[in-house]
C-alpha cells in the first residue's frame, strides 16, 4: 500500500488528477501494486500562499513546472524496480500532464508491516501475514 503525496506549483485540479493517474499507473506497471490500491494526497501550490523551493541541483534545471512525488511504501523492492518506477513516473507525468521529466522529483521512503493501519485501528499487515506483500525482489521487465 503506497501512500503518495504529489506537490506541484500552479497545478489546477485537472493537472493534479493527471499527475495522480500518472503516478498510480507507474506504481501498477513498475512494481506491481494492485490497481485498486490508491491512496494519494494531491496538493497544488499557488506560488504565493504556498510554494515549493528548488534549485538546479545535479545540473538539472527545474522551473515552475516542478512536481515533487513522495512515496511511502513497504520495503522489499530492488534498486532496479525503483529505477523503473522513477523512469515510468517521469514518462507518464509528461504523457498525462505535460510535465517535463527534468521537473519530476521522486522520493521513496520504505517501512515495515507494523507501520500501517488501513482502518479500524488495526495493523492489517501484522494481523494477516502475507497480505499484499511486495513483489519478489526480481525486477519486472
Amino acid at each position: 500500500m503506497p501512500l503518495v503525496r504529489i506537490d506541484a506549483v500552479g497545478a489546477d485540479p485537472a493537472r493534479l488528477d493527471a499527475l495522480g493517474r500518472a503516478v498510480h499507473e507507474a506504481l501498477v506497471e513498475a512494481i506491481g501494486i494492485p490497481p485498486d490500491d490508491r491512496f494519494q494526497i494531491l496538493v497544488g501550490h499557488d506560488g504565493v500562499g504556498s510554494t515549493l523551493r528548488y534549485d538546479d541541483y545535479l545540473g538539472l534545471h527545474r522551473d515552475d513546472g516542478i512536481v515533487i512525488v513522495s512515496i511511502t511504501m513497504r520495503a522489499g523492492r530492488t534498486d532496479a524496480q525503483k529505477q523503473a518506477l522513477y523512469r515510468r513516473i517521469a514518462e507518464l507525468a509528461y504523457e498525462h500532464a505535460g510535465t517535463e521529466p527534468r521537473n519530476v522529483v521522486v522520493t521513496v521512503t520504505e517501512n515495515g508491516p507494523a507501520d500501517w493501519s488501513l482502518g479500524d485501528g488495526v495493523a492489517q499487515y501484522l494481523a494477516s501475514p502475507g497480505v499484499a506483500d511486495p513483489p519478489s525482489a526480481v525486477a519486472r521487465e
